[in-house]
């Protein structure tokens, strides 16, 4: 069973997203910074007084065609303005999009937020926007157990990616989500664009609930981060003996960040 992880920065690169998507053989698709726009396709321009960037309008129906034998799950944290190529205004949904093959069984979703609440923004903010986390749990048949894979984006702070009372307490959110949702025997995936520092606290938080993280120090930004600080996604798992491969991919570029990527281990 193979699981991907990464921030798909709303589709600003996504002539590589789609190129590498359906090749990727992942049956779990976690993907960050997801958008959808009702009744608009194309592409549309995002601005919050920092940064403007290109935007799919419905990267979440972009997907499920690049993905049709997945089925797509999208979650929104917040909405906001963005303009089409005309200027037209229009309200764009912002959050996670999972995407699970239809060769596992699902047998369970759950969601909640982890910062704040969901918010209809009139412009969008630069810091304290509301922050979700996303579950699903399936069977892997090929090794006879049950795996719940959650996926969030976390906290974004423009002062920099240092542990903040806001950062711990959605750490004990996230943390307190995962044990309400798993199961004993689950095998215990948590993946996303975290926008954590590697000695980060919120890790404490996680190992005391049996999560053990494979990035690391790990380099997860492409060339198109220009920043020096080099950490935002992460990757744990409750049993590192499940782990067959992990990688964090230096290609394709599909992002502002690099894709994670879990093998996971069959029966026997």
């Amino acid at each position: 069973m193979r699981i991907v992880s990464v921030n798909a920065w709303g589709g600003a690169r996504y002539d590589d997203l789609a190129a590498w998507l359906p090749t990727a053989g992942a049956d779990v698709v976690c993907l960050q910074e997801v958008t959808r726009t009702a009744g608009l396709s194309g592409w549309t321009s995002f601005a919050d007084g920092e940064r403007s960037l290109p935007q799919r309008a419905n990267l979440h129906d972009d997907v499920r065609r690049l993905l049709p034998s997945h089925e797509g799950l999208f979650l929104a944290s917040d909405a906001g303005p963005v303009t089409d190529d005309a200027g037209d205004r229009h309200q764009q949904d912002f959050g996670l999009g999972t995407y699970v093959s239809e060769k596992l069984p699902m047998i369970g979703m759950a969601s909640a937020f982890v910062h704040g609440g969901f918010v209809d923004h009139d412009e969008w903010t630069i810091s304290d926007r509301p922050r979700a986390v996303q579950a699903v749990r399936v069977v892997d048949r090929t090794a006879g157990r049950q795996v719940c894979v959650v996926q969030l984006h976390g906290l974004r702070d423009p002062a920099g990616k240092g542990d903040t009372p806001a950062r711990h307490e959605q750490a004990e959110r996230l943390a307190a989500f995962v044990e309400a949702i798993r199961e004993p025997g689950d095998l215990v995936v948590v993946a996303g664009d975290l926008n954590l520092l590697p000695d980060s606290a919120t890790f404490d938080v996680l190992r005391r609930i049996g999560l053990h993280d494979l990035v690391g120090a790990a380099d997860t930004r492409t060339s198109s981060y220009p920043k020096p600080v080099r950490h935002a996604s992460y990757l744990l798992v409750s049993d590192p003996e499940a782990v067959a491969g992990f990688r964090v991919r230096t290609e394709p570029e599909v992002s502002d960040h690099r894709i994670l990527e879990l093998d996971l281990t069959p029966a026997g």
